[in-house]
């Protein structure tokens, strides 16, 4: 199950509160071995190595203290799916469907995903490790005490979503639209780079660098109206 990890960070990094991150403690898993996911599913304790999912509709399952290693997620259906206290590992997949799901105690790692769609998702003690994601989409999205670290985010889209105590930890944040967002605690000194293409009126409430600063410069000028002449 899950033990709760404490708030804040070490090093007196005090300016801004520390995610709480999930610790997974797994119990003995069963190997998945049915056919096909079925929408509303109830899948618990399971592990899912190398199984090909693309196309499968999950639409509503729940998934609970599982393990899903190395599948393929093109175009699975998992709207208003619930993922909770598991481990996903090299999942892979183009236009996986998770809008309006909840990810609660989950560790994501080494994902290379594309197109995910998670508009209105909920995301709760959520660590997102390595790996590569292009567009996802959180628009309208709730994310509290969620970590990305070490990992590739290109052009996500987090337009009207709240953050609240989330990390970017050695991660580049790519094409980032913060859009009509709300930011609490989000500390973006971790992000190289840190390039925002929509939203920066949006930014109270995070934390930058002196030198994210300087390169965000010409754009907060732009965004005030400044004009800037030698």
């Amino acid at each position: 199950m899950v033990r709760r990890a404490t708030e804040g960070r070490p090093g007196g990094r005090t300016a801004v509160r520390g995610a709480r991150r999930p610790e997974l403690r797994l119990p003995a898993l069963d190997l998945w071995d049915g056919g096909a996911l079925e929408p509303d599913g109830d899948y618990d304790g399971l592990e899912f190595r190398e199984r090909d999912l693309a196309g499968q509709d999950a639409r509503g399952a729940r998934f609970m203290d599982c393990a899903l290693t190395g599948c393929v997620l093109d175009e699975t259906a998992l709207g208003r799916a619930r993922v909770l206290d598991s481990v996903l590992t090299g999942l892979r997949g183009v236009g996986t469907g998770l809008a309006e799901s909840t990810f609660r105690d989950v560790e994501l790692v080494d994902a290379r995903l594309g197109g995910t769609q998670m508009h209105g998702a909920v995301l709760e003690r959520v660590v997102v490790r390595g790996g590569k994601i292009d567009f996802l989409n959180l628009r309208e999205a709730r994310l509290r005490d969620v970590v990305f670290e070490s990992c590739v985010l290109v052009e996500p889209d987090f337009a009207g979503a709240r953050l609240e105590r989330v990390e970017f930890t050695d991660c580049a944040l790519k094409g980032a639209d913060f859009g009509s967002a709300t930011l609490a605690d989000v500390d973006l000194r971790g992000a190289a780079p840190l390039e925002i293409v929509r939203g920066l009126d949006r930014l109270s409430g995070a934390v930058i660098g002196t030198g994210q600063l300087l390169d965000l410069a010409p754009l907060l000028a732009a965004e005030l109206g400044i004009r800037v002449t030698d």
